[in-house]
This record gives structure tokens, sequence and C-alpha cells, in this order.
């Protein structure tokens, strides 16, 4: 009754953006959430990739009060102890030199954007601004980061779209080479498509586009929005694949929970942006930068990392399991705690079973089936989560 009480409210007050599943959440904690009604769910989406270290995680919750008592907001027209802490660990455990910080992963992606441009425009000069990106990414909800995503569903009514972009196919070199032209400035990309349907991209292809990038003189800049921050095993995706680009971009998981994004770059690239040039006024805000830090902290400190890669490996081998012996899986594939199952039949209403069994799960591509789990997962948990989706994975045969 409270969630349809809410329901009613939210078609009434809210614009019609979100496909949202029929339940009203109030509350979490660790790998689980409760709604309006007290019902339990085991959380495999984790707010889209955020909550990395689980629901109400007690060193996050006393960061944010803590700060929230000391000073909630100052603006970017002063120093703050919060966001240079934030920064020096970002860069200390990255390629890095630089962060800009902003509010998400769009905003990061704009940044990213607009200091490939800028770059290159005082580098080579005005005709070099055109972005090499691959078809089924995904960058953004803007009108820069919505041009830059290589699929036409995402953009379809937003045109006449910003000019300066060429996609090209995920995983393919010779498509790459044969895009670059004397206005190309960057090459953009995700190391694992996330809302394309958690496709992997291959470590050889990466270390080869390094390469590429290096001897045309092109920039290349990783969308970790979703891989970073610890969800396929290390801090970064880009650790495990061997290749360092020269821009990457963060968001979702960095703040656990609170809105948070983050550019970062080495000193050449960066000083192309100077005081005016681009800016956010709640980026790098105290508390979302204190969450964060302690996000940070519990990675690298509380060897979780090491934790959530053998997790990592326990749910990819449970679902392999499934599609050995359920023959409308097709694949299985992912990093870490991103997976993704790639089905022969339609993945929503799937999504929707295991919601009334009490488990959340995503459906991207209309076919993948998305599994983000907090990175504080248990293999009792995960075992969970393959019992019930091998029952309703079963009734569709």
């Amino acid at each position: 009754m409270l969630t349809e009480i809410l329901r009613q409210e939210a078609e009434r007050y809210l614009m019609n953006t979100y496909a949202r599943a029929p339940i009203s959440i109030a509350r979490g904690r660790g790998s689980r959430v409760y709604d309006l009604e007290g019902r339990e769910y085991l959380d495999f989406v984790s707010g889209i990739a955020v909550t990395v270290l689980g629901h109400a995680h007690p060193d996050i919750v006393a960061a944010i009060q803590k700060q929230a008592q000391q000073l909630l907001h100052a603006s970017n027209l002063y120093h703050t102890e919060p966001q240079v802490r934030l920064a020096r660990t970002l860069v200390e455990h990255s390629f890095a030199d630089k962060v800009f910080f902003c509010n998400s992963g769009a905003e990061a992606n704009e940044a990213a954007i607009k200091l490939v441009r800028r770059y290159a425009h005082q580098r080579y000069g005005a005709g070099r601004h055109q972005i090499i990106t691959m078809l089924n990414s995904f960058h953004g909800r803007t009108m820069a980061t919505l041009t830059a995503t290589g699929q036409e569903k995402v953009q379809k009514g937003y045109e006449p779209l910003l000019a300066g972009f060429t996609y090209v196919p995920f995983n393919d070199l010779d498509a790459v080479t044969k895009a670059i032209t004397s206005e190309t400035a960057a090459v953009m990309l995700e190391p694992i498509q996330g809302e394309g349907g958690v496709r992997v991209a291959d470590w050889t292809y990466l270390a080869r586009l390094r390469e590429l990038c290096t001897e045309r003189g092109l920039l290349l800049v990783f969308d970790e929005v979703q891989t970073g921050v610890g969800r396929t095993g290390t801090l970064f995706a880009y650790e495990q694949m061997g290749v360092e680009p020269d821009i990457l971009t963060l968001a979702k998981g960095l703040g656990g929970g609170l809105p948070i994004g983050a550019c970062l770059a080495t000193d050449e690239v960066s000083s192309a942006f100077t005081p005016g040039s681009h800016a956010s006024t709640f980026g790098g805000n105290p508390v979302a930068c204190a969450a964060a830090s302690t996000v940070l902290h519990v990675l690298v400190e509380g060897r979780l990392l090491e934790r959530s890669r053998r997790m990592g490996e326990y749910l990819a081998k449970g679902l392999q399991e499934c599609k050995d012996q359920i023959p409308i899986v097709r694949e299985v594939r992912g990093l870490g705690l991103l997976q993704g199952m790639e089905l022969t039949v339609d993945g929503h209403s799937v999504v929707s079973d295991c919601l009334a069994r009490g488990v959340l799960l995503n459906c991207t591509a209309d076919r993948v089936l998305r599994f983000l789990p907090p990175l504080i997962i248990t293999q009792s948990e995960i075992d969970r989560l393959l019992e019930i989706l091998t029952q309703v994975l079963n009734k569709r045969i």
C-alpha cells in the first residue's frame, strides 16, 4: 500500500524519464536493501555500480557526519582540505598528476572532452578536434557525452548533435586506424562497455591502441566511470590491462553513494586547463570528498580489492556453470564484480522474476543481465543469487 501511494505521487510530480521497478527502497544495510513494507532484497545492482562498500557502511557514514558538522560547502574559490586530500590519494594510486572534480560521470566525461579539445587546440591549432569513440559505448546524457555515446537510441530526438565525433567498432584496431584524420585529437573508450552489454576490451587491442595514439600524437581517454574504484578487482581496470591512458574519468563508486566525479590527467595534458577555462560549483564538495577518501582508504588499506577479486572469480565461475547447464544462456563475460550474462531471450522479464524472489538485477542491451554487487558481497550471497537465477532461467527452457 505504501509503495502504491508513493508510485502515484511519483507519476504526478516526477518527469517520466525512468522505467522504475515496482518497489520503493526505504533503507539499506550491507548487501541488502528493504522496501517500504519491510521486504528484503539482495542487491546485485548497487545503485548502478555506486555503493561499492555496500549500504550504510559505518566508516562512510561517520566521515559524512563528521565533515557535515564542519563544512558543507565553500565553492572552488577557496582551498578545502578534503578535496586536496582526495586528489592526492588519486594521484598517488594512478598514472595521473592532476585531478578535476565534478558531480557525475557525465560531467567527468564532459571535462575530458573539453580537455582533449583545449589541449589539441593549444598544441596543434583550431582544426584538430575530432574524437573517435566506440559503437555501443555509453559516456553520459549531456549533449557532448550523448554525442560521444555510440548508440542511436540514446541520441534519438536530440539532433542536431555536437560535431566532431566518429564511431568505430569496439576491439577493432584497423577501424580506429582508418578513422584517424588530420582533425583527430583523441580516442575515447570504456575498458569494459557496461551499458553496451558488458563487453571487455581485448588487452592486446588496448596495448596496440596505446602505441597507435602515441605514434599519431593522439590522446587516449579511458572512461572508467563504471569500471573504476575496485569494480574489476583493482582500483582501476587499466592496471590489469597494462595500458595507461592520458586522461581517465571516474564517478559512480568513488563517493560510495554520494555524487562525485573526477577527471584525471597527466601534467602535460592537464596544463591546458587554466583558471576560468572549466569549472564546477559543487565539484569537489567537502562532504562528497570526505566520503570518497574513506572509500579509497577502505579499498586500499582494508584488503578489499584482493577480496573482491576472489568474489569476482567465484561469481564468474558460478555464472559460467549456469551457462553450461541452461541452453538459453548464450555467453558469460566480464571482469571482477562486473559480470554480464547474455541470453537468447528477453532479459527484462528475468529481472522482474528475480525481483519477485528478492534479488535486484539489471538488464542492459535488452538481453544481457548485468551483475554489479557491492564489493563486500559474500560467497553465500552469491550462492543465493545463483540459486534464484537458475530457478528463473530454467522456467524459460
